[in-house]
């Protein structure tokens, strides 16, 4: 017979990771929509942006201001500091290499995230962390405390709500009309008048704010953090963006909900031991059958 509350508990502990893989992967798909590069250092905004929140809460924390008060700021500040990152890496790592052969790029991208790594270990700490509870307490949500985590459930809305705010932004924008240009026709795009550079900077940016808000969200709900939370995160994150489809804005979401399901039921039901060979496991499955992901098209060569 079916425990009905474990698979309650299951189901949105995997709707919670499943939000923050698709944050994440919403960075990739973006910059890989835009310049067909994978953005390995992606993860390390993310950590980046957890680390900012952390030492601004501890700081906020000295005067006394209320959770949910602190919870703002410290986001914001990490959206900030994290976007400000994501445009310094793309115009140090990869604008230079940008008509490079598609290899110079790629080796870029995983140096960076290794710089980016050992950069944090050495100026905070090799260790875990404790990161305090920033998600404020919603007084409501106590009557449903028992069938469904609070916590999760206030991740999973902002989540929500960003990603529809994300939609509405690339979908009517000036911005967000130049990033589907370019991503169809870089060339065509600049002969329209079109400022690539500037679109695809702005790529970066958005992406790496996400990540960032990605950061403050988990931090949170976990309750520590190090320097390399960015790489399995990252790494997880880009196996969703191949789930859904890579470039494919929707198909992030729903590759980053489907990952995180997988891996709750999988660990809840079988073994959390293996909780981390479902995701890939679910990858390869992906890649044998539908190569473009759930979502992506297939390209055609024309000639």
């Amino acid at each position: 017979m079916i425990d009905w509350g474990y698979f309650t508990d299951l189901f949105v502990s995997g709707l919670t990771k499943g939000s923050i893989y698709a944050l994440i992967a919403l960075g990739y798909t973006m910059v890989y929509g835009i310049i067909q590069l994978i953005n390995f250092a992606h993860g390390e905004i993310y950590m980046i942006g957890a680390f900012t929140a952390l030492i601004f809460a501890v700081l906020l924390g000295k005067f006394g201001l209320s959770t949910g008060l602190i919870f703002l700021i410290v986001t914001v500040l990490a959206v900030i500091y994290a976007s400000a990152y994501g445009y310094t890496v793309e115009k140090i790592a990869y604008k230079p290499l940008r008509n490079a052969p598609r290899l110079s790029p790629l080796i870029s991208a995983i140096g960076m995230s290794l710089f980016l790594q050992n950069y944090v270990m050495l100026a905070q700490t090799p260790d875990f962390v404790p990161f305090p509870d920033l998600i404020p307490h919603i007084g409501i949500l106590d009557k449903i405390s028992d069938y469904i985590d609070p916590v999760g459930l206030i991740i999973i809305i902002v989540t929500f709500i960003v990603m529809i705010a994300l939609h509405f932004f690339i979908k009517k924008t000036k911005i967000g009309k130049a990033m589907r240009a370019t991503a169809q026709n870089k060339t065509m795009a600049m002969l329209c008048g079109v400022d690539v550079d500037k679109t695809i900077s702005m790529t970066f940016i958005i992406g790496s704010a996400l990540a960032a808000i990605g950061g403050v969200l988990i931090g949170s709900y976990v309750g520590q953090i190090n320097f390399f939370i960015g790489f399995m995160a990252g790494l997880k994150a880009f196996t969703a963006a191949v789930l859904g489809g890579i470039g494919s804005i929707p198909g992030a979401a729903l590759g980053g909900i489907i990952l995180g399901l997988t891996e709750s039921f999988g660990a809840g039901y079988i073994s959390s031991d293996y909780q981390d060979v479902f995701a890939f496991i679910l990858l390869v499955l992906i890649l044998i059958f539908r190569p473009a992901g759930i979502l992506g098209k297939t390209d055609t060569e024309k000639v």
